[in-house]
């Protein structure tokens, strides 16, 4: 039953954000009483708590997958694009905000990852580029691995970029080939120049990741 509620609250924060769920679209989506799912959490940011770790979890699994697939870290940030645009098409793009503005303890956890995992993830690419002649060897790896994690955040900002006018996964691919472009030699940037057009379905991410497991 535990698995069941927190399965269920992440489908609903996933499709309608976090601040708009209650106890009662959990259980109704359960056909379970309230009652039952307190006698598991004591409250909505407990559930939340655990949504989140869960989800931390998967994000790990699915990063590395993609660091061993990757044959450079051109294809690796490549590669992460299409598996974001995977994993985010049905996400509210409130849920972010909902994260940061009203529930701090869980707002933690994510900033935790965020700080832990993601920026060294970002920060072993830059210099892997480097050392492989891809990325410019002038690049200052710690301020640029701080500038793409914070792109990333800000494109799940709708007081910036407002659902009704921005398509987010559009802005993060800007984003990232903008962020690419200004850090390509021109080695990395012929490379870059063959794979940039490419369908997600040329890339065959999908397919790899299921030969890798």
């Amino acid at each position: 039953m535990k698995e069941r509620i927190i399965k269920s609250a992440l489908n609903l924060f996933w499709r309608y954000g976090i601040r708009s769920v209650t106890m009662d679209d959990i259980a109704r989506d359960l056909g379970i009483s309230k009652r039952t799912i307190y006698q598991h959490y004591s409250d909505k940011e407990a559930i939340l708590a655990l949504v989140i770790q869960e989800e931390i979890r998967d994000q790990k699994c699915e990063m590395q997958k993609l660091e061993a697939l990757a044959e450079n870290p051109i294809e690796e940030a490549m590669y992460a694009t299409v598996q974001m645009q995977e994993t985010l098409a049905d996400m509210n793009p409130t849920l972010l905000y909902d994260l940061k503005k009203y529930y701090p303890n869980a707002w933690e956890l994510f900033q935790n990852y965020k700080h832990e995992y993601v920026i060294r993830n970002i920060r072993d690419n830059l210099l892997k580029g480097i050392e492989m002649g891809l990325y410019r060897p002038d690049i200052d790896v710690d301020v640029l691995s701080l500038l793409r994690v914070e792109q990333i955040v800000l494109a799940f900002d709708p007081t910036v970029y407002p659902a009704k006018k921005f398509n987010m996964m559009h802005v993060q691919t800007q984003f990232l080939m903008h962020f690419l472009r200004g850090i390509l030699s021109e080695k990395g940037f012929e490379y870059y120049n063959t794979i940039k057009d490419k369908p997600a379905t040329e890339l065959n991410i999908h397919e790899k990741c299921q030969n890798n497991t």
